[in-house]
């Protein structure tokens, strides 16, 4: 009770029972205005001895430290702890902050992106621009100019502009290489090879058949061994190159023909491919000489005393003609 003699109101300390300012709530209005305006039934001023008080009044009475919900804390006592509306609008603001957070990293995300796209399109703009202008490109260049005109010299690529690829010559063609003679068979020496090589190169060159050939070289084997061989009864015939000397009357070279029976002079009886070539022109004038036994047609040119021995030397005469007629 106070000293003047009313009594202090339980509900709200420190406000007097008889203050003129607090109606009790029988004298309240059924309906009143809210702080927004509002007139519902049911709802009235909350008044407080700083004046009438609104809920969002409270709810800031609530959040605030220190603080009761019916006002300020009493001095010393035991601050009170926020109620679960503090708890749910701090996890509210919360959920705004991160979400605010999350839209600019997203916002800074899609920026990072279409700077990097722009860079991609500008390199392929770049690439597809290289790629036309080295398609455009040929060995005949024009001007840019369209008024340009461009003439036939000019069309044409000179040499110190041309392609390397396009202007080199083609290489060479690597010959054959030429065969070597063949090695020698039926029993000869190089020497009586490189003779017979001259009959057969002599018979062709005058286009006598393979068997003329072979009548040729027997009847060289026969005479002269495959020699070129002067006579010692001749000393001229000995100033020109040979292989040996005989003694058969005046007789030289590789058939030894004798010049005083007509064959020719000293010095071209000596040389193996004229002493040839008149042989074989001898033989293709006896008739069907090619039908001939070996031994006969070569006594129907030689007529020699030994006819018969001209027919010993065939098979290796064959195998000789054979051999060069293979590298020829």
């Amino acid at each position: 009770m106070r000293d003047d003699g009313t009594l202090d109101d339980q509900q709200n300390p420190g406000v007097a029972a008889g203050r003129s300012d607090v109606t009790t709530s029988s004298e309240r209005p059924a309906t009143s205005t809210t702080a927004t305006g509002d007139t519902r039934p049911g709802h009235h001023r909350i008044t407080s001895p700083g004046g009438t008080t609104t809920r969002s009044a409270r709810l800031r009475n609530l959040l605030a430290p220190g603080r009761s919900a019916s006002g300020p804390a009493a001095p010393g006592g035991p601050s009170r702890r926020p109620g679960r509306t503090a708890v749910a609008l701090a996890a509210g603001v919360t959920c705004c902050l991160g979400l605010a957070a999350l839209a600019q990293a997203r916002q800074e995300t899609g920026a990072d992106t279409a700077a990097r796209a722009a860079v991609a399109g500008a390199d392929l703009e770049r690439r597809a621009a290289a790629d036309a202008d080295a398609a455009s490109r040929s060995l005949d260049r024009v001007s840019a100019t369209p008024s340009a005109t461009v003439s036939p010299s000019a069309a044409t690529p000179s040499p110190t502009t041309a392609d390397p690829d396009t202007t080199r010559a083609p290489a060479p063609r690597k010959q054959p290489a030429r065969p070597a003679d063949p090695a020698p068979v039926a029993g000869l020496t190089k020497a009586q090879m490189a003779n017979a090589k001259v009959i057969v190169r002599t018979g062709r060159e005058m286009g006598v058949p393979r068997r003329g050939l072979v009548i040729a070289v027997a009847t060289a084997m026969q005479e002269s061994n495959l020699y070129n061989v002067a006579s010692g009864v001749l000393p001229e015939s000995q100033k020109y190159p040979h292989q040996g000397v005989g003694w058969d009357h005046d007789s030289v070279g590789l058939f030894q023909q004798r010049a005083s029976s007509g064959w020719g002079e000293v010095g071209q009886l000596m040389n193996p491919a004229f002493a040839t070539r008149q042989f074989l022109a001898a033989l293709q004038q006896i008739p069907g000489w090619r039908d001939l036994p070996l031994t006969v047609a070569a006594q129907a040119v030689q007529i020699s005393a030994y006819p018969d021995l001209y027919a010993q030397h065939e098979w290796r005469a064959t195998e000789v003609v054979d051999a060069h007629l293979a590298v020829v």
